[in-house]
């Protein structure tokens, strides 16, 4: 499957938060965050593994009950079930990785 860059598909998140799934396979998913300076991500877990990359902008995330500030070129891992979330310091664009495959984001 392949998947080409297109500013369409874009579906709200959260308030100030959008999503794209770029691709998938039969058991990981990849997808694009926008995030807007000033809405917070919050904490929440879910079953999924979760790998990030931060592409744009400048986060503050906090995975359990460790917290970093993160700049572009930095990445994360988050197990599943662990609790995480955000603060959106500034516009900020992010891709992650999820395994297995999350249906609910197809």
């Amino acid at each position: 499957m392949f998947s080409h860059h297109d500013e369409a598909g874009y579906i709200p998140a959260l308030p100030g938060i959008e999503r794209k799934t770029l691709v998938h396979g039969d058991k990981t998913l990849l997808v694009e965050f926008r995030l807007k300076q000033g809405f917070p991500l919050p904490r929440h877990a879910h079953p999924y593994e979760q790998t990030g990359y931060l592409v744009s902008g400048r986060i503050r995330l906090g995975i359990g009950d460790e917290t970093r500030e993160l700049v572009p070129g930095d990445a994360w891992n988050i197990p599943g079930d662990i609790e995480h979330g955000a603060d959106i310091l500034e516009d900020s664009v992010a891709v992650e990785v999820f395994s297995p495959l999350r249906a609910d984001y197809l």
